[in-house]
């Protein structure tokens, strides 16, 4: 076993506090990796509160993870030591399901291993980035372009691949009109993706406070949500609207904004049921959906795509001791645009 230095929440309601963890030993296929940077991502605020359901304590979060690779197995082919290699949201699934067959591991039918509050193949809770060391399966680590900043990459492998994936998915691009609701640490990098992609697009935000940066990033408008002008304006105007708010929307309101066949896409999780009305879908034969992170292939195709056309995420780069501080302030919507956690500092 190998122990790794980390921060854990121990209650829903106490602060993270430094601990150490136990790492499973080194196996055939599995990939030791000294953690550099780990993006604080409000899915660690959600689960250490406990608001999407009951978790085991201690729990160490971060699924946003860039590191070096310390140490393979002995049947690993695809990185070596010294490799600079991150890790996401989920570090296995069944491989026997019909999606699993597909490529697409994310949406496991018996659930994939997500990186941490997940029960690992040995029977023990999976433990987050925010650590020193982790161990992974290679199947399921991701090489990092060396062109991408080294502490504002771990963000893509949750805020990254969440936004990119649907973008790919219904096509945005050149004489597509995309509109992205939030300008947080998802919604900026999906400004930027979809920038990137030759898209047209547009950031609803609750106000114009950001709207510099929105315009900085490739947002060609900007519009404040919090105008009620605003989706009077913008009816029947957009192919592709990706939802990054975590928070209940009036969903009737923006579906109103989609053009004919137009699709709105969730890959915000608020805790609350979201409820939508048949009609408000049938007037421009909409769409609603959601979104869950990417494959581990379109994970990698993303980063690449980062690399070509030099996309990275807005960070403040931090010290562990001041995790509590952060979540506090990514509650109130006071960071532009992620926090990463220097994990030297844990």
């Amino acid at each position: 076993m190998t122990t790794a230095r980390a921060y854990a929440a121990t209650s829903p309601t106490e602060p993270l506090v430094p601990t150490t963890i136990e790492r499973r030993e080194v196996g055939p296929r599995d990939i030791l990796i000294d953690i550099a940077y780990s993006g604080v991502c409000h899915s660690d605020i959600h689960t250490v509160r406990g608001e999407w359901g009951p978790i085991s304590y201690p729990q160490v979060v971060g699924h946003e993870i860039v590191g070096t690779v310390a140490e393979v197995g002995s049947d690993v082919t695809r990185h070596k030591v010294g490799d600079r290699v991150g890790v996401g949201c989920m570090v296995n699934s069944c491989r026997e399901c019909v999606n699993c067959l597909a490529g697409m591991e994310n949406y496991c039918l018996k659930g994939n291993t997500q990186t941490y509050a997940s029960i690992d193949r040995d029977g023990t809770t999976t433990q987050g980035g925010y650590s020193t060391q982790v161990v992974v399966v290679e199947d399921f680590v991701l090489s990092v372009p060396e062109s991408i900043p080294y502490e504002a990459a771990a963000p893509l492998l949750c805020a990254g691949i969440t936004t990119y994936s649907p973008l790919a998915h219904w096509n945005a691009g050149p004489g597509t009109k995309v509109a992205v609701v939030g300008m947080g640490g998802l919604g900026h990098m999906a400004v930027k993706i979809a920038h990137a992609m030759g898209a047209e697009v547009t950031v609803l935000s609750q106000s114009l406070s950001k709207q510099d940066d929105g315009i900085r990033f490739g947002a060609d408008h900007y519009y404040a949500t919090s105008d009620t002008a605003t989706f009077a304006t913008l009816a029947n105007t957009f192919d592709l609207i990706v939802n990054t708010v975590s928070a209940p929307v009036d969903l009737q309101a923006y579906l109103s904004l989609l053009a004919l066949d137009g699709t709105m896409v969730n890959v915000g999780a608020p805790a609350e049921p979201l409820p939508v009305s048949v009609f408000g879908l049938m007037g421009n034969r909409r769409s609603f959906a959601a979104s869950g992170i990417g494959s581990i292939a379109e994970t990698q195709e993303m980063l690449h795509f980062c690399a070509e056309h030099g996309i990275a995420p807005e960070i403040e780069l931090i010290e562990a001791s001041d995790i509590n501080a952060a979540y506090e302030r990514v509650l109130k919507s006071d960071v532009r645009y992620r926090f990463v956690i220097d994990a030297a500092t844990i």
